[in-house]
């Protein structure tokens, strides 16, 4: 006795029950009822639709007894050893008195400002020479303008009838 499903609730079909579609492209529909077969027809969502089984499923209804309280993992600190240290040489590091690390660190710090300074010394360029800029010519002063062709308008700018500026 084969039990199939209803392609548009979800409800089991039993035998001698339901109604089977096959489109032209050869998908094959099993509907339980007429009900089933005009909603699909309609394009009715079957998420939409509260009493299909998706929508139960979507809405998570009627899953009370199934589901149990699920344990969160809790994630644990692991140490292992990194490229270029073993596991020894970190621990080593951390139960080191903090005034012994202190000291290396500004020993490092030390060390490493010498290096730089050898560096700089070695690298110095030599001077540049600077060459002597001719001096920029100034506009004169008196130069008026006769034909203007557009000047921002202004409650202070008055135009002179005689010369035809601005002023």
């Amino acid at each position: 006795m084969k039990i199939g499903l209803c392609s548009y609730s979800g409800y089991k079909i039993y035998p001698g029950h339901g109604k089977t579609m096959v489109k032209t492209d050869g998908k094959i529909f099993t509907f339980l009822n007429k009900k089933c077969e005009a909603a699909h027809l309609m394009r009715r969502n079957p998420r939409r639709v509260t009493w299909t089984v998706l929508y139960r499923r979507k809405h998570k209804k009627g899953q009370e007894e199934e589901q149990t309280k699920r344990r969160t993992r809790r994630t644990q600190k692991f140490q292992r050893a990194i490229v270029g240290a073993s596991l020894n040489d970190i621990l080593a590091k951390r139960n080191m008195k903090p005034e012994v690390r202190k000291a290396q660190r500004e020993q490092a710090i030390r060390a490493a400002k010498e290096q730089k300074k050898a560096l700089k010394a070695s690298k110095k360029p030599p001077p540049v020479q600077k060459t002597k800029v001719p001096p920029k010519q100034k506009a004169p002063k008196d130069l008026k303008i006769k034909d203007v062709t557009y000047i921002e308008r202004s409650w202070r700018l008055k135009p002179n009838l005689a010369t035809g500026l601005y002023y």
